[in-house]
Parts: C-alpha cells; sequence; structure tokens
C-alpha cells in the first residue's frame, strides 16, 4: 500500500458546501453524448470523461461564474462514472462537487499541495464505484516529493491515481489515473511519459488500467503519443466501435476546427472494449464550459 502521510486524504464536503441548483439551461445544440438520445447503456458499461476545466478566474467574458452554469448542465446531462479533470483549483472542485450532487465524490491534491494550485482531481459516481487505494505523484526525477519540477517544465506537474471496486460489475477493480503534461517542454513530456509507463508496469497486471489527460501533444503526431501505445496502453478514440466527429479538443473560446489536433485522451489497456468515443461540443448561448472539449469513451472493461 502507499504512504499517503505527504498527500491529502480524500475530499468530500457535501454536507456543508451545498450549493443553490439553477434550472438546466437550454441549449442552442444537443450534445453528442457517449449514449444514445434518452437511453443509457447497459449495465456493466463504463462512462469516462476527460476534461480539462480551465480554471477559475473572474476574466470576461469566459470567467468561472459565466461557465458554471454551463459545465454542471453538461455534466449532469452525460453523468460520466468517472471524470478525470485537469486544470482545477479547489474553490471550482467544491462547485463542481456541489453540482453535481451527493452522488459523486472526488480524490485530488493541488500541484503545490493540499488546496495550493491546480489539481488533477477524478470524480467518480459513488453509486458505481468505491475507492480501494489512491496516490499522488509528481511527474519529475522525484516523484515522491511534493511539487518537484526537475525536467524543465513550467510548472509542477502530476499524476492523481485511484483504483476503484465497481459496485455493479461483481466487484471487478481497475486503475484510473489522471495527468496533464507541461505545455512548452518536449523533454518534459517525454519523461513524464515514461515515468507514467513505468508506475502502470507496476500495478497489479491482471486489473484494467484507464488514462486520461491532457498531454499537451496531438495524437499520431508525437513521441509522447508514441512511447505511451509503446508502453501497451491504446487509444480508445482508435479502437472505438463508434466515433463522433472529431474536433480539435483545445479551441481557446474560437469557433471549432473540424478534423483538428486531440491533444485530450482517455487510453486504456488493450483488454478495455471501447463501444463509443465522443469529442462533445455541447454549449449554451454560444458559450461552452472550458477552452477544452470534453473527451468521452463508453467502455467495457473486459
Amino acid at each position: 500500500m502507499p504512504n499517503h502521510s505527504r498527500v491529502t486524504r480524500r475530499l468530500g464536503l457535501k454536507a456543508a458546501l451545498a450549493a443553490a441548483v439553477t434550472a438546466p439551461l437550454s441549449s442552442t445544440a444537443l450534445p453528442t453524448s457517449t449514449a444514445a438520445a434518452g437511453e443509457r447503456p447497459p449495465r456493466g458499461h463504463l462512462r469516462v470523461m476527460s476534461f480539462n476545466l480551465r480554471f477559475a478566474s473572474t476574466t470576461q467574458p469566459h470567467s468561472w461564474a459565466v461557465r458554471r452554469p454551463v459545465m454542471r448542465e453538461l455534466l449532469r446531462r452525460e453523468a460520466p462514472h468517472v471524470i478525470g479533470t485537469q486544470e482545477g483549483i479547489f474553490s471550482q472542485l467544491l462547485d463542481i462537487d456541489s453540482d453535481l450532487g451527493p452522488r459523486y465524490d472526488w480524490v485530488g491534491t493541488g500541484r503545490l499541495h493540499g488546496s495550493r494550485d491546480e489539481s488533477m482531481a477524478i470524480f467518480y459516481d459513488a453509486r458505481r464505484l468505491r475507492p480501494t487505494e489512491y496516490d499522488h505523484f509528481w511527474l519529475s526525477g522525484t516523484p515522491a516529493v511534493i511539487g518537484s519540477n526537475t525536467w524543465g517544465a513550467r510548472f509542477a506537474r502530476m499524476v492523481t491515481w485511484v483504483r476503484f471496486r465497481d459496485l455493479s460489475d461483481d466487484g471487478r477493480e481497475f486503475y484510473a489515473l489522471n495527468t496533464h503534461f507541461d505545455h512548452v517542454s518536449q523533454y518534459a513530456r517525454e519523461r513524464s511519459a515514461s515515468l507514467i509507463a513505468e508506475r502502470i508496469a507496476g500495478f497489479d497486471r491482471s486489473l484494467p488500467v484507464l488514462v486520461t489527460g491532457d498531454f499537451n501533444v496531438a495524437a499520431h503526431k508525437n513521441a509522447v503519443y508514441d512511447s505511451l501505445l509503446d508502453a501497451g496502453l491504446v487509444d480508445t478514440w482508435d479502437t472505438a466501435r463508434e466515433r463522433s466527429a472529431l474536433y480539435a479538443t483545445f479551441h481557446g473560446y474560437q469557433p471549432l476546427t473540424p478534423d483538428g489536433d486531440r491533444i485530450d485522451w482517455i487510453l486504456s489497456t488493450p483488454g478495455v472494449t471501447a463501444h463509443r468515443a465522443v469529442i462533445n461540443t455541447f454549449s449554451d448561448d454560444g458559450q461552452f464550459p472550458s477552452d477544452h472539449l470534453p473527451v468521452q469513451a463508453l467502455l467495457t472493461l473486459g
């Protein structure tokens, strides 16, 4: 078992921090979902999302106060079982926790520990999943040192991982890792990919592994992507039996780019079946919930 003495404990503050919920928004266009309209996936299918939230700020016109209702509507519509988030700051994560309601909980810590700086928080549907183990490590030559940054990244970067038991699938367990690679240093990204591959190799090999993240490089166009696949992972976008339209997953609040670069991925070990993969373009009256599009996959763990 990992030593948790230097990392935060699981965060769940719903009762004390519940916020008022507004009526659902109307949308200018129906979102592309991992399930057909009006249907729920069969028992055993797992809905997974990777979403760079764009950190909360007061900068207009895309402040967190403006984006939060759109984010709430998106997450409630999609109801993922696992959400690997990037860039969330503590107050923002508490807002999302409140908006998702008592059905959800989350695991995370800031890049500089506790409530300091951005987090790689993993939200999960507590009716479906139960954490049995979790930890954090930093993407550096000293991964156990909180906030460490030895590879020339612009910011300290990290991974949060959780071992889950699936309560609806005969207690099947799996690992979920969530990360955000540096946006400047290719060297740091390559070393980060190698470290993640090394850590995955140390997990229970009998269990499936899911990796969500903003990798800041395009799929199929960078050695970082290649190294993760060479380490035994597969890209659920490529293996999915059905896919939505492809858009660049970072849009920066500009018009969407068809057939653009996927820098946000959901990877898995090969035994996982991807039934559908989606890049979700949900917005409300032109307002997107983030400067990234969430990536989603409907999976069977095998």
